[in-house]
């Protein structure tokens, strides 16, 4: 019985897993995980250097707002180049300008140079860069997987996987970091972070789809992706929840300074734990969404993680006490990744291959280029009415968009049924 027991273990971990038997999607997975936890180190330590030298949540939401914004600007002409270009050459250049520009926020910081306007420029630059990145790297997972399609939905929750492991592996060290050596040794180890994606990328023996329709022009290819995503219902309200959870539920990021220093009266290693419990909570996400079959019924998923992750929000805004605090960020994390993973999984998988670029800039749009104005916004209402009435305002309209979603489903599951079927 004992190792009837274990074999089916096996064969479930097989099975979640199932992605990673692709090696380019080993080393992908490997190289970008690494570097993510570099990456949300930096974030934490950029927010709390910013908080240390001004005290300001103005300036917490203009940091945000100025490294997302080129995203909002850019991202969709970048998706026109991404369906133009070869994915992995354009996704190689852009870790490379990524590595470049993380490298310059230490030498300033461990000199004693470092300025806010310093931080705000290299935070538009790697904007600029992640603009071209984003959709390209979203775009470059389904060569990834080859001819074996049907393993691209578990791809994109093992991503999530990856993304939440960085989420809850860097906020921890950085919170230590800063705490024993302060914000430039986080912003070395950012920097060095790249290395290990470049060198994935190297090892990789990708026959990546080469662009197609470059006679075309630019403008009207465009206009194209605009008007398929937007006469489509599945991709239509799939972008708009999208877009309006990340305007008014992902902004309590640029607040987590205010409320370890402020609300919940610690320091950094606290921000730490907090941002490593929503880590947590997205992780355990990214794990269930990864043991789904297929993405048939992902339309309910991400009714479910709207909800949850507006229900979070609202109990953090009136938690005073560290462990409910943990608690609410767990069920935040949660329902957020369930929400963005599935959003990404209906557009993957709902989406024309040619139009696969254009419609993944419009993801990258939606979630990352609507934070910064989201960002801005709750750090101009947090100066006004506090940070834990901005958060709850943002839980309550989560909770409303996701009534609003729930409404278009019987339509979307209709409309999306027959091409999930076909990926199944």
């Amino acid at each position: 019985m004992r190792l009837d027991t274990n074999s089916k273990d096996r064969e479930t971990l097989k099975f979640i897993l199932r992605a990673l038997s692709h090696r380019n999607y080993r080393l992908f997975f490997a190289g970008q995980g690494l570097s993510l936890i570099g990456t949300w180190m930096q974030r934490l330590a950029v927010a709390w250097l910013i908080y240390r030298l001004t005290g300001s949540p103005f300036l917490l939401g203009l940091v945000s707002f100025v490294g997302q914004l080129p995203l909002f600007i850019f991202a969709s002409f970048a998706g026109v180049f991404v369906d133009r270009w070869n994915r992995y050459r354009l996704l190689f250049t852009t870790q490379v300008l990524s590595l470049v520009q993380a490298s310059l926020l230490p030498a300033l910081t461990l000199t004693g140079r470092v300025a806010v306007w310093h931080v705000l420029v290299l935070a538009a630059c790697l904007g600029v860069i992640n603009a071209f990145d984003m959709p390209a790297r979203q775009s470059f997972v389904i060569d990834l997987v080859g001819q074996r399609k049907e393993d691209l939905p578990n791809a994109i929750a093992l991503n999530s996987v990856m993304v939440n492991g960085a989420r809850l592996a860097g906020p921890f060290l950085a919170g230590l970091v800063v705490a024993a050596v302060g914000e430039g040794v986080c912003f070395l180890l950012n920097a060095l972070s790249f290395l290990a994606i470049v060198l994935a990328l190297l090892l990789m023996n990708v026959d990546a789809r080469k662009g197609t329709r470059k006679g075309a022009h630019a403008w009207a290819g465009l206009i194209e992706g605009y008007r398929y995503a937007f006469t489509f219902p599945p991709i239509r309200y799939t972008l708009i929840v999208l877009g309006l959870v990340s305007l008014m539920g992902m902004s309590y990021q640029v607040l987590m300074p205010v409320f370890a220093g402020k609300v919940l009266h610690s320091g950094p290693s606290t921000l730490g734990f907090l941002m490593a419990a929503g880590g947590i909570g997205a992780l355990a996400s990214a794990g269930n969404l990864a043991y789904r079959k297929s993405s048939v019924g992902i339309e309910r998923m991400i009714v479910l993680g709207s909800s949850l992750f507006g229900l979070g929000l609202v109990a953090f805004s009136l938690s005073r006490h560290m462990a409910t605090s943990l608690i609410s960020m767990l069920v935040t994390g949660f329902g957020m990744m369930t929400s963005l993973t599935s959003c990404n999984t209906m557009l993957q998988t709902a989406v024309d291959e040619d139009k696969r670029g254009r419609i993944m800039s419009l993801y990258a749009m939606a979630f990352q280029g609507m934070t910064p104005f989201g960002g801005l916004l709750a750090g101009t209402l947090a100066s006004h009415v506090g940070a834990p009435d901005t958060v709850m305002a943002g839980g309550l309209c989560c909770l409303a968009i996701s009534v609003f979603f729930a409404r278009e489903v019987p339509l979307i599951r209709q409309m999306v049924l027959p091409v999930q079927d076909r990926t199944a």
